[in-house]
C-alpha cells in the first residue's frame, strides 16, 4: 500500500508540474513565476529610498522579482560589488575616486546612466538670517557671524552642522582653507539634519547647515545657500586643499558587473529609470513627513504616475 501511495504521489506531482509549465509559482505574486533576486544597497538618506522604494515596488509587482534591500553607507556599498553583496546603487553623488577603483580598474561595476535627479550640496541659512543680516549669505562675511553660531559641541567657534560622517562633504577642509572660525560638527543622519534646520526657522535660532537637493523639505520651508567661493573644474582635485564651492552633480546610477550581464529584465527597469526632483520629493515626503512605510509611499506614487513609470519597463 505504501509502495503504490508513493507512486500516485508521484505521478500526481508530475501532471501537476506538466500542467504548470515546469514551473514553481509563487502566491505571492498573483501566481506568477519568481524570475529572481535583486541586491539593492539603501544608503542613509530619504531621497535614495524613495528611489529605491519605487523600483523595488516595480521589481516585485511588475517583474516579479524577489528584492534583498541592504542598509549600507556609501562607500561600503560600492565593496559590495566585489563581494557580490550589492547588484545595484541607486543613486550615486559623484564619486570619482570610488569609480576609478572599482569600475576602471577592478571592473567590476558598470555606470548605469543618470537617475534624471540634479544632486546639489552647499551650506544653507534659515530665509529669517538673511532677512536680519542681508550679508550672511557671502562665506567672506561668515567670521563676521560666528558668535551667532557657537554652540556647546563647537569649542568657542562658530557651528557648521553636518549630517551622516558618510555623506560626501568638503566641509572640513573648506573651513581651513578658508580660514573660517567655524567647527564643522556632525548631527549624525539626516533626520537629526532636517529636526535641527525646522527647529532653526521654528524657534528663530541661528544655523549654519550643510544640506543638499533633491529634498523634500525645500518645499516645506525656507532656507537660502551661503555664496562659497566659485566652483571651477578641478578646484576640488585635492580633498586637502579645496576652497571652492560644490559642483552640481547628475545623479547616476550603479551596478555590479554581474548583474549588468546576467539581470535581464530587472536590468533593462533599472537602467531605464529616470524621474525628476519634484518625483523623489513626493515620495521622499509621504515618507518622511506622512510616515508611510517606503513601500506604502512607492505604491501610492506608482498609482498616481503610471503614465511615467509604464516606460520603463521592458518589452
Amino acid at each position: 500500500m505504501r509502495t503504490r501511495s508513493i507512486a500516485a504521489c508521484l505521478a500526481l506531482t508530475l501532471l501537476t508540474t506538466a500542467a504548470c509549465g515546469g514551473v514553481k509559482s509563487d502566491a505571492g505574486t498573483g501566481g506568477a513565476a519568481k524570475a529572481g533576486t535583486v541586491k539593492l544597497a539603501i544608503n542613509p538618506w530619504v531621497g535614495y529610498e524613495a528611489n529605491a522604494a519605487v523600483l523595488a515596488y516595480l521589481l516585485k509587482n511588475e517583474l516579479h522579482y524577489d528584492v534583498e534591500e541592504k542598509n549600507l553607507k556609501e562607500e561600503v556599498s560600492w565593496q559590495g560589488f566585489e563581494t557580490g553583496e550589492v547588484d545595484v546603487i541607486v543613486e550615486n553623488w559623484g564619486h570619482d575616486d570610488l569609480k576609478q577603483t572599482y569600475i576602471k580598474d577592478k571592473k567590476v561595476a558598470v555606470e548605469v546612466g543618470p537617475t534624471g535627479n540634479k544632486g546639489v550640496i552647499g551650506w544653507y541659512v534659515p530665509q529669517w538670517m538673511t532677512e536680519q543680516y542681508p550679508d550672511i549669505t557671502d562665506s567672506a562675511n561668515l567670521n563676521k557671524y560666528a558668535n551667532l553660531f557657537k554652540t556647546s559641541e563647537s569649542g568657542g567657534k562658530g557651528q557648521l552642522l553636518d549630517g551622516d560622517p558618510s555623506y560626501v562633504t568638503n566641509d572640513e577642509a573648506l573651513v581651513g582653507n578658508l580660514k573660517l572660525d567655524y567647527k564643522v560638527v556632525y548631527s549624525g543622519s539626516e533626520a537629526a539634519l532636517i529636526k535641527a534646520a525646522q527647529q532653526a526657522t521654528a524657534q528663530k535660532a541661528p544655523l549654519l547647515f550643510y544640506f543638499y537637493e533633491p529634498q523634500w523639505l525645500f518645499a516645506k520651508e525656507k532656507y537660502v545657500r551661503v555664496k562659497l567661493p566659485a566652483y571651477t573644474a578641478g578646484c576640488d582635485a585635492d580633498p586637502k586643499q579645496v576652497a571652492c564651492d560644490y559642483p552640481d552633480y547628475v545623479l547616476d546610477k550603479i551596478a555590479s558587473k554581474k548583474f549588468a550581464d546576467t539581470g535581464g529584465k530587472a536590468y533593462q527597469l533599472i537602467k531605464n529609470f529616470t524621474w525628476t526632483n519634484d518625483d523623489q520629493n513626493t515620495v521622499s515626503a509621504y515618507i518622511s513627513v506622512d510616515g508611510m512605510a517606503a513601500d506604502k509611499a512607492a505604491e501610492k506614487w506608482a498609482k498616481e504616475h503610471e503614465a511615467t513609470w509604464k516606460a520603463w519597463i521592458p518589452a
